[in-house]
């Protein structure tokens, strides 16, 4: 290990409080310390702010990061401060006298990190600053912003490069995204200059999402149900339009939860002021546009349902990997309707776009709502989506995964819907029609003349709910369609017809299971030391999750740390937060003992299903990686190891290859035959596209990733 990347170690551990960097991340720090031009495709909450900060601290100079929203940046500034780092922002936010005077300390080099929009390297003054300033890298955070093929495009970043040339500078230039297909990353390289061998693109997988599609529930008494039992977690409800934000924020409050709202509706102020009630976790529910969000560095977000559809994948995940940033387990609802992708075809049809970029979005909300219906797991889903070569067959925990194999035939009491719809004349909506199939009494009713329909009160034996929620799955299946208007209507569909004739049967897929959860830590202890976390930051002005994750928290539960020595052992102590809070916490730990009786200590996590995957507290026995491959080396299966250590068998494998790469011996015959490495080889040397998808298409099928991977392992190709 050269001397930078030692000293890039000793800043992750002293400064941030992690004892190893997480995937991709070395890599990265190590392509800048060496002053390439480097690109991060990391998932959210992979980690990408630490691959830019660590070198900015081990580098002399300052380092530029362009930001797209000045929420980002305060979260950015606020969490360096929080750990000793000299850190500012500029943004329209300041005084021109503020910003006047930030860059004269930015020219005397005072600040290891600037935050600026991209609309400040149109100032000929922020320019001029920063020529006089040594460098020493300009990073682009949410670079797919700079590519026209992102679903984020913003000109002013595009525009940026030009003004690049101004500087006459040679620094590096870092782009970092989550979210980018083949096509944006490509563009990226394109117009950063960024060599192949300098982009590191971790994937998209997210094991601590579980992600879930509800079709065919009504959509209010989903949420309240939702939220009543988790009124003290933080989540984000993403809906479509200002009205149907303002809508359900109504709703919620009048119901007694703590909620706020942000869209762009709203005035500068009640935005900012939304923004802060929920980072300080005043409020636990934002009900939001996708105006809310990019950037928000919030880590304790521990739900993201969406109202309706996004327009595209890329918007979707995004959004979805607000959830779980700290690594905890964490939700991702999207409540379905058929309905919802009718408003996304309008607001495309009514955008400025040019006709083939309508094209584009056409396509890309297509595999949106093909998601919506997929039975594929969702995980995977995502992930080919993007290209991603991961193994992951299935993850698991998602709503395909585990819905139950079982399914009921409704064919008869569809056709009972369909009949009733059509003796209607196809002019009411859902609630009328359920009240139809009931019986119900309604005087209303009576009035239509629906009481004299065959089809009145054919499902009497029936929940009016009931009725209501199937016909919901028989809208969301595409048997029946919906016109808008103020009073939306149902219509029979092409579908309906060989299902009336008895040439089709409907099918629906028993209740999903829940997934269950294992919470070891102490419970208790965690609610006491969040309020000691809420008063603390409130005293500072700072959002809680600045303070310590809760993550870190739910660490101290399980580790019980009474000194300094055990508290520095937790994930997210460095010697910093140490300083600021460490005393305080240890006392409150003790406190909650003096009144309440010991707590046990959790050495080891229990041992998890196959499949619902849970992370395990940080070990003091070294390195992950390495801890597996002692394991491996013990004859554990990779099955075996998996399971005891609650990962997955994909990050098993991983750990063992990068065991290989420090040059530790390892078995090949057990991954691959000679005749098979050879072909791989063989493959691999006349692939134009150097990536795992296409090489393993060209493969007889028996030959699997794994074994692909270990192949290039093995040659040093990989």
């Amino acid at each position: 290990m050269n001397l930078l990347l030692s000293k890039a170690h000793d800043i992750l551990k002293t400064v941030f409080g992690f004892t190893s960097f997480r995937e991709g991340q070395e890599a990265v720090i190590q392509h800048i310390l060496d002053g390439h031009h480097t690109l991060a495709v990391m998932p959210t909450g992979g980690g990408k702010s630490l691959c830019y900060q660590v070198p900015g601290l081990v580098l002399d100079g300052t380092a530029i990061i362009i930001s797209p929203l000045i929420s980002l940046m305060k979260d950015q500034v606020d969490s360096l401060q929080a750990n000793g780092v000299s850190a500012v922002f500029i943004n329209s936010t300041l005084s021109h006298t503020e910003q006047r005077d930030i860059l004269e300390e930015v020219r005397l080099g005072q600040y290891k990190f600037v935050y600026v929009a991209p609309e400040r390297f149109e100032s000929f003054e922020f320019i001029q600053a920063i020529k006089a300033t040594h460098l020493s890298f300009i990073a682009f955070d949410e670079a797919h912003c700079i590519s026209q093929w992102g679903h984020d495009f913003r000109p002013s970043y595009r525009s940026i490069i030009q003004n690049l040339q101004q500087l006459g500078t040679d620094c590096p230039l870092v782009a970092l995204t989550a979210t980018a297909t083949d096509q944006v990353i490509y563009d990226i390289q394109s117009l950063l200059a960024i060599r192949p061998e300098y982009v590191t693109n971790t994937g998209f997988l997210r094991e601590n999402l579980i992600f879930r599609v509800e079709r065919g529930v009504k959509k209010s008494d989903f949420i309240k149900h939702y939220v009543s039992e988790r009124q003290n977690d933080s989540g984000i409800i993403y809906a479509p339009t200002r009205k149907i934000t303002d809508q359900v924020y109504t709703w919620l409050v009048t119901n007694g939860f703590k909620a706020a709202r942000y869209h762009a509706g709203m005035s500068e102020q009640e935005r900012i002021k939304s923004q802060d009630q929920f980072l300080q976790d005043d409020v636990t529910i934002m009900v939001a546009t996708n105006a809310f969000g990019m950037g928000i560095d919030k880590s304790n977000v521990r739900y993201i349902i969406h109202y309706g559809i996004p327009m595209n994948i890329e918007s979707y995940y995004q959004e979805a990997g607000r959830a779980g940033r700290d690594g905890e387990d964490s939700e991702c609802i999207l409540l379905f309707a058929s309905s919802d992708v009718q408003l996304q075809k309008f607001l495309i049809e009514q955008s400025s776009l040019e006709a083939s970029k309508k094209d584009q979005e056409y396509e890309k909300l297509h595999a949106m709502v093909q998601y919506g219906y997929t039975n594929q797991c969702l995980q995977r889903y995502i992930l080919d989506y993007f290209s991603d070569p991961n193994e992951l067959e299935r993850c698991g925990t998602c709503s395909s995964c585990l819905k139950s194999e079982e399914l009921e035939d409704v064919t008869k009491e569809a056709q009972m819907v369909m009949s009733c719809v059509k003796r209607m004349g196809e002019r009411f909506g859902v609630a009328m029609t359920a009240k139809v199939l009931k019986g119900s009494s309604s005087q209303k009713l009576k009035e239509f003349g629906f009481a004299a329909l065959s089809t009145y009160g054919l499902l009497s034996h029936y929940r009016e709910a009931d009725i209501n929620t199937l016909i919901q799955q028989l809208i969301a299946d595409g048997y029946l369609n919906v016109e808008h208007g103020k009073f939306p209507t149902i219509k029979l569909s092409k579908r309906s017809y060989p299902v009336l004739k008895g040439e089709e049967k409907v099918w629906i897929h028993a209740r999903v299971q829940e997934v269950k959860r294992n919470n070891n830590y102490n419970e208790a202890l965690f609610d006491y030391l969040r309020d000691l976390r809420k008063k603390l930051a409130d005293q500072q002005g700072l959002p809680p999750y600045i303070v310590f994750s809760d993550a870190t928290l739910k660490d101290f539960c399980r580790m019980v740390p009474l000194s300094k020595e055990e508290m520095l052992l937790v994930k997210g102590v460095g010697e910093r937060k140490w300083e600021e809070y460490g005393e305080y916490f240890i006392n409150g730990i003790q406190e909650f003992i003096d009144q309440h009786g010991p707590v046990q200590k959790v050495k080891t996590l229990p041992e998890t299903s196959e499949f619902v995957i849970r992370k395990r507290e940080p070990s003091t026995e070294g390195p992950s990686h390495l801890i597996t491959y002692k394991l491996f080396e013990k004859r554990h299966s990779i099955d075996e190891i998996a399971k005891q250590r609650g990962m997955l068998k994909l990050t098993i494998e991983n750990h063992l290859f990068k065991a290989a790469q420090e040059g530790h011996p390892l078995k090949w015959e057990l991954f691959f035959t000679p005749d098979q490495e050879q072909l791989v080889l063989e493959k691999h040397g006349v692939l134009t596209e150097k990536k795992l998808k296409p090489l393993k298409e060209m493969l007889p099928e028996e030959i699997s990733y794994t074994a692909i991977k270990a192949v290039l392992v093995k040659n040093g190709i990989m």
